[in-house]
């Protein structure tokens, strides 16, 4: 049976004071910006959200908008208490602290087509310099056609990225160009002019010198070829952004092998042995050809040491822990790479968070160490959108590891323990976090990271 953390390409992806809900690229032509001001009006007002958590079902014709924590006269230890054991909650414009400002405009689809599974990246010598990426499924409401077929009938998800040269405010490119391509990765799907039906999964990030690096699928819906790519993109001196060929990861024509829910990182580090190298974990799925069963859901990796022109041998490195999904590799600032990851090994009960890490750049890896078991979330109700309990995961400057998940806990549980997790009535998602400080060996009892918010509202 498959374990309940197999989700084939159910990742949400969280990135620390910017949260993304977007697509697009752009495209060797200049950049056509979308302004911010297109709509100033804010749809939600901060003093009702404090401590609250809001969802919406997605709706034919609903905006796809971005929501950014911006720090607007943070006092100097406001992030250092964010994690504290007494949490963080939303705060009132009045109150000097962390606020949610009005929503962004990234990408107006008047079709009500959805972008998902969104990533995101800022320029670490640019701090106004954001790439952001998604699943896009735009092409439904278009007129133009592929080789004769409408592309209203390959409305098909792609692998859609946006770019900001301010912070934010402003981004480039809509995918109302004439060409319907401002919004596409280029040469992985048939409609920007590669050889898969579909796309998406993405993510995306920067390497110490300013490129960026764009980590998505190939795949057909009705045969086997699919495959992991890699995109590299340039930002020209008037700041648009091209991107290159893709490079293709280990493409596979096996019925019974399915390379799904990608992640990349880039070692940004200027003082790392392994600068600039970059990583790429995926979750490979393998089935019984004859029957079409599901196996087992291993962790693989490739690196770059070529600006990802090519890549290594993809190689196993979730050890015995056979059935894995939602893998995020992070890279600490002596080049040490980190891998966490939501899987079990055979038999087990619950699944955990795993991590894996490497000191040579990718050739050699520890075994799996378990930060803390987990009860996979459950979907809230009267939602149309997914949930589950990858970790995110972060390397502060001093080497100290972070990661953080959800887990299903029962209402009544006053710490994080297996006693504590359960399903049904009388249970609540709860996000936690965990803290090493010797690189992964040990790891601290996890603790929620709302905790008023958990106790008030029990959806986190």
């Amino acid at each position: 049976m498959i374990p309940r953390s197999i989700q084939l390409g159910a990742a949400m992806a969280f990135t620390a004071a910017l949260l993304a809900g977007c697509g697009g690229s752009g495209g060797a032509s200049g950049p056509t910006e979308t302004a911010a001001g297109a709509d100033k009006t804010s749809i939600n007002d901060v003093s009702t959200l404090k401590g609250k958590v809001a969802a919406v079902r997605g709706t034919a014709g609903l905006q796809i908008r971005m929501s950014a924590f911006i720090e607007a006269e943070v006092e100097d230890d406001i992030l250092a208490n964010v994690l504290a054991p007494d949490g963080a909650t939303l705060a009132d414009p009045a109150d000097g602290g962390a606020v949610l400002f009005p929503d962004i405009v990234m990408n107006r689809d008047t079709g009500g087509a959805p972008q998902n599974e969104t990533s995101i990246a800022v320029d670490p010598n640019n701090p106004n310099r954001v790439v952001g990426s998604a699943n896009d499924y735009v092409t439904r409401t278009w007129a133009c056609s592929i080789g004769g077929t409408p592309c209203s009938a390959l409305g098909d998800g792609y692998s859609g990225t946006y770019y900001s040269n301010d912070g934010g405010q402003t981004w480039c490119c809509n995918s109302s160009d004439p060409a319907h391509l401002g919004t596409l990765i280029p040469g992985v799907t048939r409609l920007a002019g590669g050889t898969y039906d579909a796309g998406g999964d993405p993510a995306v990030t920067f390497d110490s010198r300013g490129n960026v690096y764009y980590a998505g699928l190939g795949f057909n819906r009705d045969t086997a070829p699919n495959t992991v790519t890699v995109s590299k993109g340039h930002f020209a001196v008037d700041g648009t952004l091209t991107w290159g060929a893709p490079t293709f990861i280990n493409p596979t024509t096996s019925p019974s092998t399915f390379n799904d829910k990608e992640w990349i990182v880039a070692d940004s580090h200027a003082s790392s042995p392994f600068r600039d190298r970059v990583y790429v974990t995926w979750t490979r799925f393998l089935f019984n050809p004859a029957k079409g069963s599901y196996v087992q859901s291993p962790i693989a990796l490739a690196y770059s040491t070529d600006g990802g022109a090519t890549f290594s041998d993809p190689q196993l490195i979730s050890g015995n822990v056979l059935y894995g999904q939602g893998s995020r590799p992070v890279v600490g600032p002596d080049g040490t790479v980190y891998v966490f990851w939501d899987g079990s090994m055979r038999l087990s009960t619950f699944d955990s968070i795993w991590m894996v890490k490497s000191s040579d750049g990718g050739v050699t890896w520890s075994k799996p160490v378990e930060v803390a078991p987990l009860a996979d979330i459950t979907p809230p109700a009267n939602t149309a959108f997914r949930v589950n309990s990858y970790p995110a995961a972060a390397v502060a400057t001093d080497g100290t590891l972070y990661t953080a998940w959800s887990s299903q806990m029962k209402d009544s549980a006053t710490s994080y323990s297996t006693a504590g997790f359960g399903y049904g009535a009388g249970t609540h998602a709860q996000a936690v976090y965990s803290k090493s400080t010797d690189g992964g060996a040990t790891w601290s009892t996890p603790v929620p990271i709302f905790p008023a918010l958990d106790a008030g509202n029990r959806t986190p």
